[in-house]
């Protein structure tokens, strides 16, 4: 991830965009879109929906149209589609550290504001789904609310008038290259949080490029720090995941010397779709041995260059054998850092035995320890099952 530059004002006031940024939309899409294009004898790619990132709902629903050549007008696919995205909207979940840093910004009372390619009635629907946020936010501002969306500045331009704000003194937070595009245009101060993968070269204009929002460090801005860091990890809402151990790309034992625990990541697109990549740590349960520390990476590990994000765990732990088809269970409990690209295998190596090292010592601190007694690393899965969720689903303490 690309360092800041420099800046030479303080910054004052926060604008952040919406879809992809904030909410996890993309699963909406795909959810939405796929079955309707099926239904009209066409074949869904997914390769394809990161043309639609960034753009208004107009502008998608041409390229929607133009990819898969349906004989349907703009005006008249937007008609057919929109009544279904509005089903969903109450369903679709906030990116991590979206919340976090929601929370953070009105405690430290820096003024907010939202400012997306959506319409404003689609803002409002969206937001009133998510706890507090509409109380949140000091403007709200639409791409129907200006004369042009991004990647034109109108709307971020108008965002900061809202909030009797110099452009110059507004930090945009963004996921899109038209965000990114409008936001310099505005000549203000841009982080890009990408929200496709392997496409940050396309960042270039930003002044900052992060991973996640887990990520953000506001005082590089002049903004109020995050206290919520213990030890150079950062606690998170735990979530749990299970199942059959499987053979990876064998290349945890072979190449790093590290074997990893891999778990079949098919069986849990929607948890991988929830979650950033990244390093993170925490419990796990082997069904026939015990109660382990683990370190984990989510992602498409980028020396490697995966073409499909995986999970891979680690267990902190000497084992004389391996144990494929063991019952897998993980409370994953903290992050440590973004997954990243290293120079050579050496320099991958040592990073990856530091992981496991902040893993070690942080979960024996009391706001880790604990999880370790969670009744579901020890309940037996059925044979062959695999189980995804997060706290309040699996009833832990």
């Amino acid at each position: 991830m690309a360092a800041p530059k420099p800046i030479t004002r303080l910054i004052s006031h926060v604008i952040l965009d919406l879809d992809g940024t904030l909410l996890n939309t993309d699963c909406i899409v795909s959810q939405v879109l796929k079955p309707f294009i099926v239904k009209n004898g066409k074949k869904w790619d997914s390769k394809k929906a990161h043309k639609f990132v960034g753009k208004t709902p107009y502008e998608a629903a041409a390229v929607v149209l133009e990819d898969y050549g349906l004989p349907y007008s703009t005006e008249e696919f937007l008609s057919l589609i929109n009544p279904m995205f509005s089903e969903q909207w109450g369903n679709i979940k906030a990116l991590p550290g979206a919340n976090r840093l929601i929370k953070h910004l009105k405690s430290s009372r820096v003024p907010a504001a939202l400012a997306s390619n959506s319409s404003r009635s689609n803002i409002e629907s969206k937001i009133s789904c998510q706890q507090g946020w509409k109380e949140y936010f000091s403007a709200i501002v639409g791409a129907d609310e200006v004369e042009s969306g991004k990647p034109s500045p109108d709307i971020f331009l108008e965002a900061a008038k809202r909030m009797n704000a110099d452009p110059s003194n507004c930090l945009v937070i963004e996921d899109s290259v038209p965000g990114v595009t409008a936001g310099k245009a505005a000549g203000m101060h841009v982080i890009a949080v990408p929200s496709v993968p392997k496409r940050t070269d396309e960042f270039s204009s930003a002044d900052e490029i992060i991973n996640s929002l887990l990520d953000l460090r506001p005082e590089k801005w002049g903004l109020p720090p995050f206290n919520d860091w213990i030890e150079g990890t950062l606690p998170i809402d735990p979530w749990f995941i299970g199942g059959p151990v499987i053979k990876g790309f064998g290349r945890g034992s072979k190449v790093l010397g590290i074997p990893t625990a891999n778990l079949a990541a098919e069986n849990f697109s929607d948890i991988l779709s929830d979650h950033t990549s990244g390093v993170y740590f925490g419990w796990a349960g082997l069904s026939k041995r015990g109660i382990y520390k683990m370190v984990m990476s989510i992602g498409w590990n980028p020396y490697f260059d995966n073409t499909e994000k995986t999970i891979e765990p680690w267990l902190l732990h000497g084992f004389d054998e391996d144990f494929y088809g063991e019952e897998l269970r993980l409370v994953i409990v903290g992050y440590i850092r973004p997954e990243a690209n290293f120079p050579s295998l050496e320099s991958l190596i040592e990073r990856i035995h530091e992981d496991g090292r902040i893993a070690e010592n942080a979960l024996d601190l009391p706001e880790y320890a604990k999880y370790k007694e969670s009744p579901y690393l020890r309940n037996p899965l059925q044979e062959g099952a695999a189980t995804g969720g997060n706290e309040a689903e699996q009833e832990f303490i």
